[in-house]
């Protein structure tokens, strides 16, 4: 990676500074092994990111099925999208093994049961060649905030889907204030609640859009166009169940206010344990028009599911590249690239990685510039990004308040639009509270962001910068430590090992 050249540079030749960094290696918010750190601190926990909370490896499924058994050719001009359908409706469960060969899909392929894996032989091996954007498949078309019309696989969908939904039980009323940081419930009832399982944790605003101002810390910026009520839906497992109160496995991410409603119901989703690995996806090499003109060369969506992962694929020419609105779900090894001529922008696609709630992003390379390399969305919590390295990254935060995610140990490039975001007028600032930035390096030195970013409660730690240290525990977090000095360099790894106990 970028960074092994970065720490060979030395900082005095780059003229940066180094009087706050010289001897400094851990940062006052962790420590060296998290002695610092505390469930309530403002640097959150993120140690349940991914698939199975980040409990359990991600897991080698027995091949069951072979597409080719189902007719599929893989010469890149015969149609297999219907041996692809065919094997996954065989109702196995079980990874469908996709050999060595040049799929051509022209149609959605969707898995929508548990513990279906599509498996190719390698990302440069078994490749999907995807020549018909989405908008021809299934029409979809829709506009921006701005009343432009524009098709929806512009931010969302893909050829190849996971979809489920989520199953709620009874609701047990939350009956008391509790605060950021704790992990007791005082509910209603406990009926229906028991040790080991998932729940929502519900909150929504009132009519003063308090809710929305506490995920921004006070400070969300303009957000006349918020009508509707913010909702936020944390989850969770049960560790205990007592007269009267419900035990978590996590802190809470925000402060429950009687006011905002707060309910606690059990919840799963109707689809789990799936994954696409060791495959390529290829789209045409069409000049790239710009933003919003996207018909939908889009490779992977996940929606609805939990525990499920995408490994080691690589997506060409797309117009975006993955759009996951799943929890506890992992991605790993995901390289995206381009041929394509590109826009005046010099972006050859929107969304290179899109992201919502509780998923782990690691090990990514994005080798083309996208408007939106890699998107939080609205009211997206407990995310990281993590290893990764781009060409000149861009953390797009989609404005609706995103809120405590981390972006750890990445190499940022060029590092000319690390703070370029999207999203419609009047949403709010792009990022909400506690959104945090640990071990980001960049050829250019970066400061703050701009005043519309995010508020003070962010926490920048170990950037490449010529900034003075500013660190303020009410206020704002710039930790001045120079990146490859920084202990641990991967706070996510740090957070988890303390938490499983390991050595």
């Amino acid at each position: 990676m970028r960074g092994t050249i970065w720490a060979g540079i030395g900082l005095l030749s780059l003229g940066l500074a180094t009087d706050h960094c010289e001897a400094r290696e851990f940062s006052d918010l962790w420590g060296e092994h998290g002695e610092q750190w505390s469930p309530a601190s403002r640097l959150p926990d993120f140690s349940h990111a991914g698939y199975r909370d980040g409990e359990a490896p991600l897991p080698q499924i027995p091949v069951v099925l072979n597409v080719k058994d189902f007719g599929a050719v893989g010469d890149g001009r015969h149609d297999d999208t219907r041996a692809f359908i065919d094997a996954i409706g065989a109702g196995r469960e079980g990874a469908i093994l996709v050999p060595p060969g040049r799929y051509l899909i022209t149609r959605i392929v969707e898995i929508k049961r548990s513990g279906v894996v599509l498996r190719g032989a390698g990302p440069e091996k078994s490749v999907l060649v995807c020549p018909v954007p989405l908008e021809t498949i299934r029409p979809n078309m829709g506009a921006t905030t701005s009343g432009r019309p524009t098709s929806n696989y512009s931010w969302s969908g893909g050829m190849v889907q996971i979809k489920g939904s989520w199953k709620k039980g009874k609701a047990a009323a939350v009956t008391g204030i509790v605060k950021r940081g704790d992990a007791v419930l005082p509910v209603s009832s406990t009926a229906g609640f028991a040790p080991g399982q998932r729940v929502e944790i519900l909150a929504t605003d009132d009519g003063d859009k308090s809710l929305l101002s506490h995920l921004y810390s006070g400070d969300p910026g303009n957000t006349a166009k918020i009508t509707r009520p913010s909702r936020v839906a944390l989850r969770a497992r049960v560790t205990t169940v007592t007269d009267g109160k419900i035990t978590l496995d996590r802190p809470l991410r925000i402060d429950l206010e009687t006011k905002w409603r707060p309910k606690v119901y059990p919840c799963d989703s109707t689809v789990r344990e799936c994954g696409i690995e060791f495959l390529g996806f290829e789209f045409p090499e069409q000049p790239y028009k710009g933003h919003f003109t996207e018909l939908g060369h889009n490779a992977i969506a996940l929606r609805g599911v939990s525990d499920c992962w995408v490994r080691e694929v690589r997506i060409a020419n797309s117009d975006s590249g993955l759009f996951v609105r799943g929890r506890f779900c992992t991605l790993t090894g995901v390289t995206l690239v381009s041929k394509r001529k590109t826009a005046r922008d010099g972006t050859t696609g929107h969304h290179g990685i899109s992201i919502g709630s509780d998923t782990l992003c690691t090990n990514f390379k994005i080798g083309t510039k996208f408007i939106h390399d890699i998107t939080m969305t609205g009211y997206a919590s407990g995310s990281v990004c993590s290893c990764g390295e781009a060409v000149d990254l861009s953390l797009d935060h989609h404005k609706k308040a995103p809120f405590e995610n981390l972006f750890s140990d990445i190499d940022a490039g060029a590092g000319t639009r690390l703070w370029k975001c999207g999203g419609g007028a009047a949403l709010g600032k792009h990022s909400g509270a506690r959104e945090t930035f640990w071990n980001i390096r960049a050829d250019k030195p970066q400061q703050w962001p701009f005043a519309g970013f995010g508020p003070d409660s962010m926490n920048l730690i170990g950037l490449t910068t010529r900034e003075k240290e500013n660190c303020q525990p009410d206020g704002r977090w710039f930790e001045v430590i120079a990146p490859e000095d920084l202990r641990p360099a991967n706070l996510h790894e740090a957070q988890l090992t303390r938490r499983m106990g390991w050595k």
